[in-house]
């Protein structure tokens, strides 16, 4: 890449972290060009679509998350590493309002769209982490990781939608722990 390419890609990854933690991931593409000093087309010719560009907003994340998935596999508490790994997901996914409805509406069978393959490596983590605590007898055999996503999903969806109630993801998530026991 150019290095001028290089400098307006990343002011549009800048800016649209800043916009999507501001107004949503609903907020306008045109705002984010114009924030970035471009063109919506020079946005459009790094991100052809709103969820290439949302993928590379939350690259940084997902790699966090990735880790942190990877250090918890050796936590002595199975059933506690993946409600650790979990809350941690929720906690990224309350830093951009609409990221859970996002994320909740695309297919894990969608290897096409941007989104979908940030969301493998998560699942593979996930699962590593959720197949430890099943054979550590903590949790069902029968819950498989992708259900377990939608749910962190939905509460975080439920937690953006009720701001003035800051512990409520911890509960619906230890709430979900629960259920999933044997």
């Amino acid at each position: 890449m150019r290095a001028d390419a290089r400098r307006n890609h990343d002011r549009l990854l800048a800016e649209a972290r800043t916009v999507f933690a501001e107004h949503g991931t609903d907020a306008s593409l045109e705002d984010v060009a114009r924030r970035a000093g471009v063109g919506i087309g020079t946005l459009y010719r790094h991100f052809p679509n709103r969820h290439a560009l949302m993928s590379a907003v939350f690259e940084d994340a997902v790699n966090e998350l990735l880790f942190r998935a990877r250090e918890l596999l050796t936590a002595p508490d199975p059933c506690q590493a993946l409600l650790t790994w979990l809350h941690e997901v929720v906690s990224h996914a309350a830093e951009y309002r609409g990221l859970s409805r996002t994320l909740m509406s695309v297919s894990s069978t969608d290897s096409a769209s941007a989104l979908s393959r940030c969301g493998t490596p998560m699942r593979e983590a996930g699962a590593a982490l959720l197949t430890r605590a099943q054979e550590a007898g903590t949790v069902r055999e029968d819950v498989q990781i992708a259900d377990l996503l939608q749910l962190t999903h939905a509460i975080a969806l439920a937690s953006e939608e009720s701001p003035g109630d800051p512990g409520l993801a911890d509960r619906l998530l230890t709430l979900t722990l629960k259920g999933l026991k044997p």
